[in-house]
């Protein structure tokens, strides 16, 4: 029996552990600021619903959540393709590593938008001077999920660099 597996046979496991870690891990981010805050905005419509509209916002950054992750899973998958191009270790853990960065900073991104925006539209439907603090606040949280976009898209591509072929 003979295989034209070229590299490390266990190595695409790894690699696609990392997409889905990626897409998991930031999914799990944007469903949590989505609910977290969508109960705020809930909450505070009850009060000022004229104010309804203008407090979507913590739900609509969170969302943006789940597309860094998908990204991200669609950049390591296309990149483990073992029967062209030998997939070693070094690939594998490349895009493993590739996709937590990116999965987890979006879940701790995703926390930290649920819980402002929750506490920020109930509090700007008190307060109106407040909503360009929220805004920034929230801004500074989703650059945390851009930051590992970036090192994700940096990581996974030292995928393929690991041998000179």
């Amino acid at each position: 029996m003979s295989s034209t597996f070229s590299g490390d046979e266990t190595a695409p496991f790894f690699g696609f552990l990392g997409a889905a870690a990626a897409l998991v891990f930031s999914c799990m981010g944007a469903a949590y600021g989505t609910a977290k805050s969508g109960v705020g905005v809930a909450s505070m419509g009850v009060m000022r619903p004229e104010l309804v509209m203008k407090s979507i916002v913590p739900v609509v950054m969170a969302g943006v959540l789940g597309i860094y992750g998908l990204i991200i899973a669609v950049i390591i998958s296309t990149g483990i393709n073992p029967k062209t191009k030998a997939y070693y270790l070094f690939d594998g853990y490349a895009h493993l590593s590739s996709g937590l960065a990116c999965g987890l900073a979006g879940l701790s991104a995703g926390m930290a938008i649920g819980i402002v925006g929750d506490a920020g539209v109930r509090a700007n439907a008190q307060q109106p001077k407040l909503f360009v603090g929220m805004i920034l606040i929230l801004i500074f949280a989703e650059a945390l999920a851009l930051y590992g976009l970036i090192v994700g898209i940096i990581l996974s591509s030292r995928a393929g660099q690991s041998r000179a072929d």
